[in-house]
């Protein structure tokens, strides 16, 4: 029996920004969906959106919005985006508006009732802020979510992941595996590090993947399938 069985409720964290979430976050969307499940993505709160006739649009939120198979409309995978790409909680005061929790959980179980996978990605980091006193981690505890974890391998990412760990264990919730993702190709003993953050975690790693900026997303669903399978 496969630990990712039955109905699967996932937060996609990271240690940091730009150290591929959403990347993950669509592959898990994708190897989910090739294993015949019905599956919704969620950015619940966006910065750095681009300007379209439809409205602000996240490059993130768009990926998950299509590869997931969830008929959904984009204001219920992304109901908060904001211009600058800049911290959301920040952006969002620049725009006078609220983060209105209540909003967010209307699409949250709106998108969770029609999926047996959903998929939220976060922000930042694990303690990114969306206003003066509730992070993402707030959110992901308010849902209830099972934690994957993203490491960016990387100078640093020891303390990163495992403060990250601590904090999440820490609140209660499941940490329900991670994954390594080479983004920095000067990184010294990145075997070394990756065998220390197995030995340190107690959750499964789901992946180590190089670093790679072109590699396909099927290839790295295919790697992410086979891993949720076991």
């Amino acid at each position: 029996m496969s630990r990712f069985d039955g109905t699967q409720r996932l937060f996609v964290t990271g240690t940091d920004t730009g150290v591929g979430k959403t990347r993950m976050a669509a592959a898990l969307c994708a190897a989910f969906v090739a294993g015949g499940k019905r599956v919704a993505g969620m950015k619940p709160v966006a910065s750095g959106c681009d300007s379209t006739p439809d409205g602000l649009r996240n490059a993130d939120a768009l990926a998950l919005h299509e590869t997931m198979n969830v008929r959904a409309t984009y204001d219920e995978v992304n109901p908060y985006a904001f211009a600058p790409a800049i911290a959301p909680h920040i952006a969002a005061a620049e725009a006078h508006r609220t983060i209105d929790f209540e909003l967010l959980d209307r699409c949250y179980e709106r998108l969770s009732l029609q999926s047996e996978v959903t998929i939220v990605e976060g922000a930042g980091g694990w303690l990114a802020p969306l206003d003066g006193r509730q992070t993402f981690a707030d959110l992901a505890a308010r849902w209830r979510l099972d934690i994957i974890l993203v490491v960016g391998m990387r100078l640093g990412c020891l303390n990163h992941a495992l403060l990250t760990a601590e904090s999440i264990h820490r609140r209660g919730l499941k940490l329900a595996g991670w994954v390594a993702n080479g983004i920095d190709p000067g990184f010294e003993r990145p075997e070394e590090n990756l065998r220390t953050l197995r030995d340190a975690i107690a959750a499964p790693c789901l992946g180590s993947f190089p670093y790679a900026p072109a590699a396909r997303m099927d290839e790295i669903s295919k790697k992410l399938a086979a891993a949720i399978r076991e």
